[in-house]
């Protein structure tokens, strides 16, 4: 199959949907309340199509849910799970770069808005939040399959290192400019070796009760993503970007289709027919109910190797 990595053109689908995404903070779904991963991601999306000025008003709903220790849960209330942290970091982090906050100066001016760029978002808490939060690491068992001593980010604190927290916070760090950083270097090691020996990796352990887990494509996209850049000689990783090549396609759900094609774009290999594959996902989320998170993953792999998450932590 033929590849490209052409920069995305703003279609007409990618306008309805940035409209539809500028309009207010995002829930799951419109008629439920504002959550963090999906407004995080909405800003992103319209960060990444040069709207910096209209993603200031969801950055300042996640700087106004930010605790005083810098974490996100990912609904307004404080609990034990705080992983949206990764994401509104990462989107703060990129708005807070000198060249969108000249972008968002002459856009705010054009429209007669005034506020400051990442929007109060505390970035140091939110890095020193991320560089203290830490996976229960467990005895290490054949049974197990995986390096239980390896230390990431969990879902919930106190419980066990997964793949997609590990992979947004390695990205969120890379953001900030901790690459090199132990905690990141530790996160990058744990993404690798929860990759199957086939390829692909499942959403946190390798095997249970002695079977080999499947591979799936979300935690498999956003692994690789986080891994985009990494000078890394292990085979796992190319049989991974050959398993996103032949599973996705046009008939992918939306969410999956995005973090498969943000993966492999981020390791140029993004397929031809990407652009129908996203256009075709837009159209049935729309007809369905137009979730937020799924327009704003499909806009951001849409926005090709310009899109903010590949552009940013590579």
């Amino acid at each position: 199959m033929p590849l490209t990595t052409a920069p995305i053109t703003l279609t007409s689908w990618i306008s309805a949907a940035l409209e539809r995404l500028a309009s207010t903070p995002c829930g799951y779904h419109w008629a439920e309340p504002s959550a963090a991963e999906p407004t995080a991601l909405a800003a992103l999306s319209l960060i990444g199509a040069g709207r910096v000025a209209a993603a200031q008003t969801h950055l300042k709903w996640l700087a106004a849910v930010q605790t005083p220790e810098g974490c996100i849960a990912p609904f307004a209330e404080l609990n034990q799970s705080a992983w949206p942290t990764a994401q509104a970091t990462f989107a703060a982090a990129v708005s807070a770069r000198r060249e969108f906050q000249r972008n968002f100066t002459a856009e705010a001016a054009k429209i007669n808005r005034i506020g400051s760029n990442a929007a109060c978002f505390n970035l140091s808490q939110a890095s020193q939040w991320l560089l203290g939060a830490v996976g229960k690491t467990v005895e290490n068992s054949p049974e197990f399959g995986h390096n239980g001593q390896l230390v990431g980010w969990p879902w919930v604190l106190g419980t066990h290192s997964w793949q997609e927290p590990t992979a947004w916070s390695v990205l969120a760090l890379k953001a900030l400019g901790l690459t090199d950083h132990p905690r990141t270097r530790e996160g990058v090691r744990l993404l690798v070796d929860r990759l199957l020996s086939t390829g692909g990796c499942n959403f946190g352990n390798t095997v249970v009760l002695g079977q080999k887990l499947r591979p799936q494509v979300e935690p498999t996209g956003v692994t690789l993503l986080a891994l985009a850049g990494e000078q890394i000689n292990d085979p796992r990783i190319e049989l991974s970007l050959q398993y996103l090549s032949e599973t996705i396609s046009a008939e992918t759900t939306p969410i999956s289709l995005s973090y498969g094609l943000l993966g492999l774009t981020a390791h140029n290999r993004r397929p031809a027919a990407a652009e129908q594959w996203l256009e075709a996902a837009y159209q049935r989320t729309a007809k369905r109910d137009a979730a937020p998170i799924s327009l704003a993953l499909l806009v951001l792999a849409a926005q090709g190797i310009e899109c903010p998450l590949i552009k940013y932590a590579v």
